[in-house]
């Protein structure tokens, strides 16, 4: 399923392709919208795809911005590349797919390592982003701990495949409540991590293993910051957002209530508010 798939015909003119950018790396792509909205660049988490913003995407669609959701090397229809991929070279695709598409600045926004990507974008690229929104997210490096962790888990992704991990993270992607009480979401979650190449899993794993510190980065941030995060999410902590929020010169924070790590999936309405609102606010 595309992106496409999800938004109202008479109000989005899309697209989908392939683009081989200038990493040498041929993306997988939506976009959608009218092509002279304001450009918002969707960056998806792992082990997803661009799917994962279906519901944000015909929303921002609707409303008039031109939406652009890619997936990542390793995942969705985007190009396998094993061994490890840094947050750097995530960076580097999304560069040269705006760069393919005549795009010279966006709001970016990503979620969970799709946050970390963005960050990362920012670092590189700052002055070709008009607003962040980071959700769901952790500016801090990995620890010691963490590396060994993320390597072993590669490991068992290339041996076992997919899906022992996804059973096993379900509950915690989104709430455990709603993989029974949402099961079109639950489904939709565990299909993404599912479709997954463990290859591009694990090279993802290992290379996030590596990333830096952002707070520095999160520090010189000079554009409009949204910060999103799901109330009872395990893996990135209400904590982690209010350390971003005290980082990011005038940051806005909104903390969505009954949802995990995925709020844009468990609460897509007031998610979609929450963005809109702050695009809104900002003359996006």
């Amino acid at each position: 399923m595309t992106l496409r798939d999800a938004a109202p015909a008479q109000a989005t003119r899309a697209g989908t392709g392939r683009a081989l950018v200038a990493s040498g790396v041929t993306i997988g792509y939506d976009v959608l919208g009218p092509s002279d909205g304001a450009p918002v660049l969707l960056v998806h988490g792992h082990p997803f795809n661009r799917s994962m913003w279906t519901p944000q995407a015909a929303a921002l669609a609707g409303a008039g911005y031109r939406v652009i959701a890619p997936d990542l090397r390793g995942y969705g229809d985007s190009v396998v590349v094993p061994g490890r991929t840094l947050l750097s070279d995530f960076a580097q695709d999304l560069a040269g797919l705006l760069d393919h598409l005549g795009v010279p600045r966006a709001v970016v926004a990503g979620l969970s390592m799709g946050g970390q990507i963005a960050m990362h974008f920012h670092l590189r690229h700052p002055d070709r982003i008009t607003a962040l929104v980071l959700a769901d997210t952790s500016p801090i490096a990995e620890t010691d701990e963490g590396k060994a962790l993320r390597n072993a888990l590669a490991d068992r992704l290339l041996a076992e495949g997919m899906d022992g991990y996804a059973a096993e993270v379900i509950d915690k992607m989104i709430a455990p409540h709603h993989v029974t009480g949402l099961p079109e979401v639950a489904e939709h979650v565990l299909g993404m991590m599912r479709g997954t190449d463990p290859a591009g899993a694990a090279a993802a794993l290992r290379g996030r293993a590596e990333r830096p510190d952002y707070r520095d980065t999160l520090r010189a941030v000079r554009v409009p910051t949204l910060l999103v995060v799901g109330a009872d999410d395990p893996y990135t902590p209400v904590d982690q957002a209010e350390l971003m929020h005290a980082l990011v010169p005038g940051a806005t924070l909104a903390l969505i209530d009954d949802a995990a790590h995925l709020p844009n999936l468990e609460q897509p309405q007031r998610f979609n508010a929450v963005l809109l609102d702050f695009l809104r606010a900002h003359r996006y």
